[in-house]
């Protein structure tokens, strides 16, 4: 195996330049030996999540779909499923591959009418391609929301998408593991269209939006301890929903937000465009509103930060008719009395659960539609406005079908920019301590 650097595309087009070993490894069959190319990319959250493999098969060679490899390549081995960082190495994923190759070949030589030989590998199947990205699937025309997880807030989301997004089928998975019981039987007895309920994760398969709301609380616990009881109840939900729906993205509701949105993409593998948290999406529409309605200002406005008292207002240096790009505006004297007001107006507004859901729903509906709105979602902060540790904080994001971007970073004021700090700190040290 040798090691290159290499343009990692993946199957909604998004490009990551990442770190891939390229060689072969030997596998014996039926007395013979045999030499499978293959390729394995490491992901920015490796060694943390295990590398994406792939076959490489050469012209004279086809893919045999089988246990642990599908149609398009991609390998699935008992070893990626349950991979713990730091007793999982590759060099042990290629031993277990070895092994598990030679009980189930994958490939096969190409054969025709004049050379057919006994000892070759199973059948023929022909004109499969892989590209770097992996699996490619085509554009599938249903569209398929699951939401994961329970509870009032997993109510409010399925009702809210229900009524705001138009999705051919929603699926409701009530984690057994999660400790908040809600609806799903009720949703099961009302045979609500569209709707299905489930208890098992592998209904999730195929869904454009995954959206988690599982929570496992005990009160009786340190707040450390509840933080790490719902990363374990994470880590036997998320690597699952991913290889069920590889082309997903995830939108994490769980609290605390910031905090779980990293776990999950941690766990995930996925890039950080494609596992993002409600965040403060819900106060930055309330604040946008406040500033129309009661303030007259026309300005979209978001809350960045963390989802705590920690939280800052920005606004936008353009209208909302305006055909300029929308950007943040840096922080000044003149912005800062009108959104500390319209901080106060918001104040206590909404129901907890259900103006969550709606603002899930909300977010949901953005991607499903492709329509490039922007968003104050928890995304990966590292990098913006000079942040230089590894954490998840709301930012303001242009969401579509294939994830985030951010808006570009900007000058706080000094009680703003000493909030944010704080907060990176925090959750930093938090993130530290717990088991991912």
């Amino acid at each position: 195996m040798k090691p290159y650097t290499g343009m990692y595309t993946s199957s909604d087009n998004t490009q990551m330049e990442l770190l891939k070993l390229t060689g072969v490894i030997p596998v014996k069959y039926d007395g013979r030996s045999y030499n499978f190319p293959i390729e394995l990319w490491l992901l920015y959250s490796f060694p943390f999540t295990p590398p994406i493999c792939l076959l490489r098969p050469t012209s004279n060679m086809v893919i045999r779909e089988g246990k642990h490899v599908d149609a398009k390549g991609r390998i699935h081995l008992p070893v990626l499923h349950n991979w713990d960082h730091p007793r999982s190495s590759v060099v042990g994923l290629l031993n277990e591959m070895i092994s598990k190759f030679e009980e189930d070949p994958p490939l096969s030589s190409r054969t025709t009418e004049d050379t057919k030989d006994p000892h070759e590998l199973m059948a023929y199947v022909s004109n499969l391609k892989i590209n770097d990205g992996g699996i490619r699937h085509q554009d599938e025309q249903n569209i398929k929301v699951s939401v994961v997880g329970g509870g009032d807030l997993g109510m409010a989301c399925v009702m809210s998408i229900l009524s705001k997004c138009n999705v051919d089928k929603l699926v409701f998975i009530d984690v057994a593991e999660s400790s908040s019981k809600g609806g799903a039987t009720d949703l099961e007895i009302f045979n609500l269209p569209k709707v299905q309920v489930s208890r098992d994760i592998s209904s999730s398969a195929g869904s454009k939006v995954i959206v988690v709301t599982a929570n496992s609380w005990n009160n009786d616990e340190s707040y450390l301890k509840v933080v790490q009881t719902n990363v374990d109840l994470y880590r036997g939900i998320i690597p699952n929903l991913v290889h069920l729906s590889p082309n997903a993205i995830l939108l994490i509701a769980s609290q605390p937000v910031d905090i779980m949105t990293h776990v999950a993409w941690r766990q995930s593998g996925l890039p950080p465009t494609r596992v993002i948290g409600a965040g403060c999406n819900l106060d930055s529409e309330r604040l946008s509103h406040v500033l129309d309605i009661n303030l007259n200002t026309h300005k979209p406005a978001w809350v960045i930060g963390e989802l705590s008292d920690n939280k800052v207002p920005v606004i936008s240096n353009v209208g909302l008719s305006s055909n300029g790009a929308l950007e943040i505006a840096p922080g000044s004297n003149s912005t800062k009395p009108l959104l500390d007001r319209a901080f106060d107006l918001m104040k206590n507004r909404g129901q907890r659960s259900w103006s969550v859901g709606l603002s899930v729903a909300d977010i949901t509906n953005t991607i499903v539609t492709d329509n490039m709105k922007i968003h104050s979602i928890s995304t990966l902060a590292q990098g913006w406005s000079g942040i230089g540790a590894e954490v998840f904080l709301s930012l303001p994001c242009i969401m579509g079908a294939n994830g985030s971007a951010r808006l570009a970073g900007v000058t706080l004021g000094p009680e703003e920019d000493t909030k944010l700090r704080e907060s990176v700190n925090s959750l930093f040290v938090l993130m530290s301590q717990i088991r991912i």
